[in-house]
């Protein structure tokens, strides 16, 4: 069973005008972490009158499915005593409208490519179950009602 445990993140922003035009005024903030991790740069995406160098809150969604998704895929491989020598994802998130005409990361499509070692590898079934085990657990994924998808890498 596990315990439940909270996670505090600090937003801080400022403005650096007496103004505040919509086109114009600053997006960048940053996220500072209670365990004491380096804090992030942040901002709107860059479509959004954001900083394309920072780290936007779609990205951070996207980034945050594809790791819980990678780490709950390797828990269980570890449990099932599978060597994982290598996983990579290029994950993609889609901002459109969802059924109600709100703006939405509608889908995140994780791809990953997982390398095996040893005497113990799964196959191809195999794979897809851990892969959908990985999906019902993921933290991350039981707390959005984005779909997520998990395809295969060509």
């Amino acid at each position: 069973m596990f315990e439940s445990s909270e996670h505090t993140v600090s937003i801080a922003w400022k403005n650096s005008d007496d103004a505040m035009p919509y086109e114009t005024y600053p997006r960048a903030h940053s996220w500072r972490f209670d365990d004491g991790t380096p804090s992030i740069r942040a901002s709107a995406a860059a479509g959004y009158h954001g900083d394309a160098d920072a780290l936007d809150p779609e990205q951070a969604l996207v980034g945050a499915l594809a790791s819980c998704h990678m780490l709950t895929v390797l828990a269980i491989a570890s449990k099932k005593r599978w060597v994982v020598l290598s996983y990579a994802d290029e994950a993609v998130g889609t901002l459109a409208q969802d059924e109600e005409g709100r703006m939405a990361v509608t889908e995140v499509v994780l791809r990953p490519a997982i390398e095996f070692s040893g005497e113990h590898t799964p196959d191809a079934a195999a794979l897809e179950k851990l892969h959908q085990s990985a999906h019902r657990n993921c933290f991350i994924a039981n707390s959005v009602k984005t779909k997520v998808r998990i395809e295969s890498p060509l």
